[in-house]
């Protein structure tokens, strides 16, 4: 929105045109559209198992500044048990209130691969699981179906409609701290990763759960946890880390890939993964051919959070491709977030920084995820 003051200054009367930014609060439809379509690309973290009117989330959802939430069962900043979920119903009480609060389809996610990593718990009365390198051990493509399956059936009944997951990375170091360590790999073979993963897939679009590959382009090789800083996979990283992709863009086909927050100097000598545009459009948009949507890891870990700055993280993610942007808000907490991150995009967009055009494909690309979920 522009606004024109004139300032008489003597016998001149000059024409000031100052360009309005830093509240994304014009009202004109374009303004409308442009914050909702912003807000569809943000997905954040909230602390509560139930929410009321008062609740900043509930205030985000109705005001269009989020489309998508992110359930743990951790509060990691709190070091507290209590963040989202407690038991199977108080769950589903949380998720259908979520839901109700708006007409489009509100993305509702978890990290529910199984083993080590899984939100819904057994004490909490939920099924037991088993992890991704279980699962290739045994190598058993009915087994892993079998099992994904079940997780799918469950996180339907639960209301929750992303699993992120499959983990693709490619077991290359096992003593990988935050992949191979906990079990998170089906295999060091890229091909059975491959497999394993398209059962899980399928499985979960059986039941009209959505997933996303991860990470991309490859954490499997690490030797550092890329919540807790930078870290560097240069010497460490395969090329054949790409080739699950590959092969599952060709067969089953996928809903989302996320970012890694690895950084690369043989793919980009400058930027991480997830704030490179050589990594997420070059190779993986345009080499690769992935034309769906690509959602971030969390923006708050520590590999992010530590080395950049908000404005130039969110920046750089939008411009190299990201189309959903994660706000964990469990690593630290903010209830201002997202109103924060759509302010800055705002900004660039009437900077010239981002262009319309850019926040749109990204606004098409999530909509029409969102089209199964209706």
């Amino acid at each position: 929105m522009k606004w024109f003051f004139f300032v008489q200054t003597g016998m001149t009367a000059f024409i000031v045109l100052v360009l309005l930014v830093g509240c994304g609060g014009g009202t004109s439809k374009d303004d409308e559209e442009l914050n909702r379509q912003i807000g569809q690309m943000l997905m954040i973290g909230f602390r509560g198992l139930e929410v009321d009117e008062n609740h900043f989330i509930v205030r985000d959802i109705q005001e269009g500044r989020v489309g998508g939430v992110i359930l743990f069962d951790r509060d990691v900043a709190l070091s507290s048990d209590i963040r989202n979920i407690e038991s199977p119903e108080q769950l589903k009480k949380l998720t259908a209130s979520l839901q109700s609060l708006t007409d489009d389809p509100l993305l509702i996610a978890v990290d529910q691969e199984g083993g080590r990593v899984a939100r819904l718990k057994e004490k909490h009365g939920f099924p037991p699981t088993v992890s991704q390198g279980w699962l290739g051990k045994a190598d058993d493509l009915q087994l892993t179906f079998d099992y994904a399956s079940q997780t799918a059936q469950l996180l339907a009944d639960m209301g929750i409609n992303v699993n992120l997951t499959p983990v693709v990375d490619v077991n290359v170091n096992p003593d990988n701290p935050v992949i191979g360590r906990l079990e998170r790999s089906f295999s060091d073979d890229p091909q059975k990763v491959a497999l394993h993963s398209a059962q899980v897939i399928e499985a979960h679009r059986e039941h009209n759960i959505i997933t996303a590959l991860k990470h991309f382009p490859g954490h499997g090789s690490s030797t550092q946890d890329s919540h807790h800083g930078f870290t560097d996979v240069t010497d460490t990283w395969k090329e054949y880390e790409l080739k699950p992709y590959t092969l599952l863009f060709d067969s089953t086909g996928v809903d989302m890939v996320m970012t890694a927050h690895v950084f690369n100097a043989r793919l980009d000598s400058q930027w991480p993964a997830t704030l490179s545009y050589s990594i997420l459009h070059d190779l993986l948009r345009v080499e690769m051919g992935f034309d769906k949507v690509i959602i971030s890891d969390d923006m708050q870990m520590g590999a992010i959070r530590d080395q950049y700055g908000l404005n130039t993280a969110v920046e750089r993610t939008i411009l190299s491709g990201a189309d959903i942007i994660i706000f964990g808000n469990n690593l630290v907490y903010d209830e201002e977030i997202a109103s924060k991150v759509r302010d800055i995009i705002i900004n660039k967009v009437y900077q010239g920084k981002i262009s319309r055009g850019r926040i749109q494909e990204s606004y098409d690309r999530i909509m029409k995820l969102k089209e199964g979920l209706s």
